[in-house]
Order: C-alpha cells, then structure tokens, then sequence
C-alpha cells in the first residue's frame, strides 16, 4: 500500500486556490442587507446561495478526509451568516482545510469510492476524483456563474474571473 501524495490531489488544490481567489473576490462585493435578495420565487436567496458555494468546496474535504457523508446521522445544518465578514471568514476557513485535505491525499485514496447517503437511502457512490470535480468544482463554478448574475441584477460591478469582467474593462 503506497502512502504516496495525490499528483491529482495536489493538481485540485492549485486549482481550488485560484478558484476561491475569485469567488472570494465576488463575495467581497456581497452587502449583508441584500443576503434575503432573490431574482425570482423560485430562485435561492443571494445569502443561501453563497453559502451553498462554500458547502461545496466543504464537500471536497469531506470527499478527501471520509467514506461517506450520512444526512442521516449529521443532519444538514446550513451556515447563515449575519455579515459579509462572516460569510468571508466561513470561506477561508473552509477553502484551507480543502486545500490541505487535497495537499495531503494519498494517489491511492483519491480514486475509492465516496458515498453520500441518508441513512439506508444512497444518493451516489463514485470515485473520489469524480466527486472532486463534478460534484464539488462544478458545481460551486457553476453556483458562482449564477451568484454572478445576482451582483449584475442588484447593480453590484462583477469581478473578473478569467481575465477582466465588463465592469472591470476600460472603454
């Protein structure tokens, strides 16, 4: 059995790094008094879903450091930031303790299976790699995509992500 560090694991935290860099940067821009804020009833408060990114990236060090997430004995608490330095701290926070959890992976760990369940109901049962980037990268990019959408709705400049935003670009 190899004790080895994960290429791969280490390949996620770089990119997890440069990913909450810019996440971090659209949460500076989120003013607590808009948290209740959505576009549409159907529609995930501004506060929910930003809490809802960072669940995500939690995801990573639950896919890293566990077998299995059970709802079923840790029911779903959700964070509710008060303040955006609540929110922010909450981010930090969690995108350290991901970066270590992958930083410190075995390349044997990282492809056994995660399962994520409630109690006899299981939802999934995939490789770690296959949760890392589907359920925990893709989808916080993709939330952002949309918490994005929400900054530029509320008349809120929208930080550049892969290079300079509409807002960020000189005319």
């Amino acid at each position: 059995m190899t004790t080895e560090k994960s290429s791969l694991g280490q390949k996620f935290a770089t990119e997890l790094k440069h990913e909450a860099a810019a996440t971090r940067r659209m949460f500076e821009r989120l003013p607590a008094e808009k948290f209740s804020w959505k576009p549409h009833e159907k529609s995930m408060p501004l506060g929910v879903l930003a809490v809802h990114i960072v669940e995500m990236i939690h995801w990573t060090t639950l896919a890293v450091t566990t077998s299995e997430l059970d709802y079923g004995v840790e029911p779903y608490k959700p964070f509710k930031p008060k303040t955006t330095a609540e929110l922010l701290d909450y981010l930090d926070k969690t995108v350290n303790a991901a970066v270590e959890a992958l930083e410190n992976t075995s390349a044997e760990a990282i492809n056994e299976p995660w399962t994520v369940r409630s109690g006899e109901r299981i939802f999934f049962v995939r490789p770690r790699a296959e949760v890392l980037r589907t359920d925990c990268f893709n989808h916080f990019i993709h939330h952002r995509g949309q918490l994005s959408v929400y900054l530029r709705l509320n008349h809120i400049p929208v930080p550049g992500v892969y290079g300079p935003s509409a807002d960020e670009q000189s005319h």
